[in-house]
């Protein structure tokens, strides 16, 4: 028995030294951008820096109100394209995919997640920015490193994630739902969407606050076919995002300018950490009304 109790203890003091060291490495991250970025916040100005339109370091002009709508704008965009895509490729491999069939997507959609960025960056730009370019409607209204462009990556970016976890989430509905459904005379179309994807929502939404994640994260792939003009977005226009602005200026930035670089981070940070609360209520929320 002393033995076994030993053993509790360290597995315990081990999970408690695990669980310390993520905590403590998220602290470090705030204090180190908290301390980094408020100073420049200070002395640009909250409503200058967060709503301004002009980003010139060279006359000490920080607004990055175009990087942050470009950001929301792609995600957004990245997220209206990819998750109805993933959700459904997740419904086919769950359910209606043959043994054969499932063992050859599956492998080609986590290959997707294996894929470097900088990868993608060129598909984009060799593929995706000429297409673009050379499509009839927007032939001579755009250069092809756009906003589009960089949506339509990051949407092939959060597939294997969207897929891969709603797919885990599908299967995990007990049998029982669909043949309860099933029995009540519901068609097996009708079972999967007013059945088994509510039961798995829970999980449908950690794939796309994860999806979320990367897509905003995401810097190598967009600053290849997004122009990285800090312009106010528009589809067929070239645009600069939040994660593009850093990696953009960090290697010659000095002073108020590296300042204002690390304000940003402190604003993306803050925006992701906005997106994972809302998204974690959100699917309390859900749960706590199943369950009533």
């Amino acid at each position: 028995m002393s033995r076994l109790r030993i053993k509790e203890g360290l597995a315990r003091a081990l999970f408690v030294a695990a669980a310390g060291i993520s905590l403590l490495a998220v602290a470090l991250i705030c204090v180190f951008l908290f301390a980094n970025g408020v100073p420049a916040i200070a002395q640009i100005g909250l409503p200058d820096f967060l709503f301004g339109t002009t980003w010139r370091p060279a006359n000490d002009v920080y607004g990055i109100f175009p990087m942050i709508v470009g950001s929301v704008y792609v995600t957004a965009g990245a997220l209206l394209v990819g998750v109805p895509i993933g959700l459904l490729c997740a419904i086919f491999l769950s359910r209606f995919a043959h043994a054969k069939v499932a063992a050859l997507l599956k492998p080609g959609v986590e290959l997707l997640a294996g894929i470097p960025s900088v990868i993608y960056g060129f598909f984009g730009m060799l593929v995706i920015v000429p297409a673009i370019r050379t499509f009839p409607p927007f032939r001579g209204h755009t250069t092809g490193d756009s906003l589009l462009a960089a949506i339509i990556i990051l949407a092939i970016m959060v597939l294997p994630t969207i897929v891969n976890v709603s797919e885990t989430a599908l299967r995990a509905v007990p049998v029982s739902y669909r043949e309860a459904s099933l029995a009540l005379g519901a068609t097996p179309t009708t079972t999967i969407f007013k059945v088994t994807v509510p039961a798995a929502k829970s999980g449908i939404l950690s794939g796309v606050i994860l999806g979320v994640g990367r897509a905003i994260g995401e810097t190598m792939a967009v600053i290849m076919v997004a122009g990285n003009v800090p312009n106010m977005p528009r589809l067929l226009g070239s645009v600069r995002f939040l994660t593009t602005g850093i990696a953009m200026e960090m290697s010659y930035s000095t002073g108020l300018h590296r300042q204002a670089l690390f304000a940003i981070g402190l604003v993306l940070f803050v925006f992701i950490m906005i997106v994972n609360i809302s998204f974690t209520y959100i699917s309390k929320k859900g749960v706590q009304m199943d369950a009533n």
